[in-house]
């Protein structure tokens, strides 16, 4: 995350619970911080993280893994695992063995710098009990994920995936007292999802989003130079941000931060990403031979 108070744990732990949510979680990439600044112990919070595995004997490319119900030492043990081992079945089989719930998010989304390998999804889709149906993909490749979670007979939670702060836009309904059972309902396909589908406009205004976080939100005395969503054009405007010249001068500052704003307001960025998205979701149905929901 960006160092802005909009997007500090307990400012989102508050807005979440103003949201009348049941179980909050913080399933940020690859850490737990969030639950050693916030506190492990607090009303409707279940610890969860993002595990990032890359695997590639068996699976070929970077997974993304909701994990949830751990504590500091599972979790340790998991990034052993993920981070040493690249043993994608060795994750999965502490998990198990663990109890504990956990999700295979967005399963055709590819990191830029690897190799795209659709082929690979269907048997990585066998391993998992849930699939995510992801705000921010394209109804195409969210369609594509419920054909393939009923070829196996996996369920589906749809989930905001946020960045920028912004909890709750899509969320799971599933009876249950506690997030196990909840989880456990939802495992057994007793659920609802009340999900979205990125477009064009969503899309302008994450962008938005990001560029006021950047520029106006983020504390000018943290270094983010070193900071990566894993998106080129946002990555870009990070570094720009923090150069030496914009913050000498804040006219400078403004005007760039206008800048972005006037070319992310034209819609061509986003529409540019939608249709190159839209592109490979045919060619990945093409190529695992599976019929997406029309």
């Amino acid at each position: 995350m960006l160092p802005a108070k909009d997007l500090d744990p307990k400012s989102l732990y508050k807005k979440s619970l103003e949201m009348g949510m049941d179980f909050i979680t913080f399933t940020d990439h690859n850490t737990m911080e969030a639950y050693e600044i916030l506190g492990w112990e607090h009303k409707n919070l279940v610890p969860g993280v993002e595990m990032t595995i890359y695997d590639p004997e068996f699976a070929g490319h970077t997974l993304h893994i909701n994990v949830f119900e751990l504590d500091r030492e599972e979790f340790s043990e998991l990034r052993e695992i993920a981070e040493i081992e690249h043993d994608l079945k060795g994750f999965i089989g502490y998990l198990k063995r663990h109890r504990l719930p956990f999700v295979y998010n967005h399963p055709f989304w590819f990191e830029f710098h690897q190799q795209q390998n659709p082929s690979a999804v269907p048997k990585l889709a066998k391993l998992f009990p849930v699939l995510e149906y992801n705000m921010h993909e394209l109804k195409q490749k969210n369609e594509l994920t419920i054909a393939l979670a009923e070829r196996f007979g996996k369920s589906i939670v749809a989930t905001t995936d946020t960045h920028s702060g912004k909890v709750g836009q899509v969320y799971t309904l599933a009876k249950g007292d506690s997030f196990r059972e909840y989880f456990r309902n939802i495992e057994k396909g007793k659920n609802y999802i009340v999900p979205e589908n990125l477009t064009r406009e969503l899309l302008i205004e994450e962008m938005n989003t990001w560029i006021d976080l950047i520029f106006e939100k983020s504390q000018k005395n943290r270094d983010i130079k070193n900071y990566l969503t894993g998106i080129k054009s946002l990555d870009t405007i990070v570094k720009i941000s923090r150069s030496a010249l914009l913050n000498y001068s804040p006219r400078l500052n403004r005007t760039a931060m206008n800048l972005f704003y006037m070319i992310s307001n034209t819609g061509i960025p986003a529409s540019f990403y939608i249709h190159s998205e839209k592109s490979f979701a045919k060619k990945i149905e093409k190529k695992i031979e599976i019929k997406s929901q029309k």
